[in-house]
């Protein structure tokens, strides 16, 4: 590359850093968010979607007309692959507690 193209791409960068200045400090930007509250809202998700599952199946069965065999399935599924995520999650923090644990000693 020439000297040219080098330095009309570090212009075009540095017009474009100064078009969208960034934050001091990257920390300072970012929202806390407390894991205890994240991991409930997780499971809230997983509860959600399986009370979701159950009362399509219910209304399924019953005979109700606006509710398709595949959209009960679809939601089967769904709630089958959330609670599957949450014990993965649940899982390894276990892992990581134990290992801890084991550190400590």
């Amino acid at each position: 590359m020439s000297d040219m193209k080098v330095d009309s791409i570090l212009q075009q960068i540095r017009a474009l850093r100064e078009q969208s200045p960034l934050p001091s400090t990257a920390l300072e930007s970012t929202p806390r968010v407390d894991f205890s509250q994240l991991l409930q809202q997780s499971l809230d998700g997983v509860n959600a979607s399986q009370k979701n599952a159950s009362e399509l199946t219910t209304a399924f069965e019953r005979g109700d007309p606006n509710v398709s065999i595949t959209e009960v399935m679809v939601n089967m599924q769904k709630a089958q692959v959330s609670f599957k995520a949450a014990v993965e999650v649940r899982n390894k923090l276990v892992d990581a507690y134990q290992e801890v644990m084991r550190m400590s000693m």
